[in-house]
């Protein structure tokens, strides 16, 4: 097992580096001059290349890029155990995952959390033993056993508002990023607006920052490591960090952490 920092399903991505050839020097009896504007001639032609290249190939659009994560996020099969650490607060709970069903199994007291991802909305259950019943908005803003994540963390429902823009691009952890800013689309939710950054190789979610409806900064989710297992890249630590309204001091600080057996 080895430790990287960076996300699960990155590790398609490789990066190659060519490193640009050295002219070979000229005929004798060519002047420097002509060769000084010949070489210029190359470089305005390299970037006019680049520039129609580019012109070519657009960036994605963010209802794109936001459509490739949630396939991603839908097609892992997963029986991990995990915990949620918060100070002294650990709370362990198995997660287990078959295609688009997603389940957060908790003990002392028993309770199951399932999200199921569809392909236009995602839903929210809770498990019982009479079947399952949906979670509702009215719910979202409560706190998973005590911790920095509510159920509309859990949920990923801002992955599927329809008002959302690529905003620019980054690097977050060595990794090329696309940043996607995204509107809730009604008062349901407890964040008015929310900022991804999204890994461009392999669609993996980086760090989503949730902002209130005054527009401040209330919440942080970012990556912090991952781990391999048995072949495969899964994420092995997720720092959320709740922020004071109106500053940048973090009141809490919560951890998901998934165990390698």
């Amino acid at each position: 097992m080895k430790d990287r920092l960076v996300h699960p399903a990155l590790e398609q991505c490789s990066l190659i580096l060519i490193p640009p050839r050295r002219e070979k020097n000229l005929a004798s009896n060519v002047r420097g001059s002509f060769a000084r504007l010949r070489r210029g001639w190359i470089g305005l032609s390299a970037i006019f290349a680049v520039s129609i290249a580019a012109a070519q190939n657009p960036p994605p659009s963010a209802q794109d890029i936001l459509a490739n994560v949630r396939l991603q996020q839908a097609m892992r099969e997963i029986n991990l155990r995990g915990q949620l650490r918060e100070g002294a607060l650990v709370v362990p709970f198995r997660l287990t995952q078959s295609g688009p069903v997603i389940r957060y199994s908790f003990s002392n007291p028993d309770e199951t959390l399932q999200l199921r991802l569809g392909e236009n909305d995602s839903r929210l259950e809770e498990v019982t033993r009479s079947g399952t019943e949906k979670i509702t908005p009215a719910k979202f803003d409560r706190k998973v056993r005590g911790t920095g994540i509510t159920y509309e963390d859990l949920a990923l429902k801002f992955l599927y508002w329809p008002n959302a823009k690529v905003t620019g691009e980054d690097s977050l952890r060595t990794r090329s990023c696309w940043k996607i800013e995204i509107h809730a689309p009604s008062r349901d939710s407890q964040y008015s607006s929310v900022n991804l950054w999204i890994d461009k190789a392999g669609g993996a979610l980086m760090r989503m920052e949730g902002f209130d409806w005054s527009g401040r900064l209330v919440k942080r989710f970012e990556v912090v490591s991952a781990q391999k297992i048995e072949g495969r890249w899964f994420l092995k630590q997720m720092r959320i960090e709740d922020i004071q309204p109106g500053t940048q001091h973090v009141v809490s600080r919560t951890y998901l952490e998934i165990n390698p057996a």
